[in-house]
């Protein structure tokens, strides 16, 4: 599965890892996050993510 990186703040979605502090399983992929997921660091949606590796 393909990381993904958030263009405002630079965090990295690893599918691996999910996002746990935010009810995202690990295993998640980025395809599979709930259209209201946000970056979360900066609040930026999804749509400011792109693919990385």
């Amino acid at each position: 599965m393909s990381k993904y990186e958030c263009d405002p703040c630079g965090y990295i979605y690893d599918p691996a890892v999910g996002d746990p502090d935010n009810g995202v399983a690990a295993g998640t992929a980025f395809e599979d996050l709930p259209d209201d997921w946000v970056c979360p660091i900066c609040g930026a949606g999804k749509d400011a993510f792109n693919k990385v590796g």
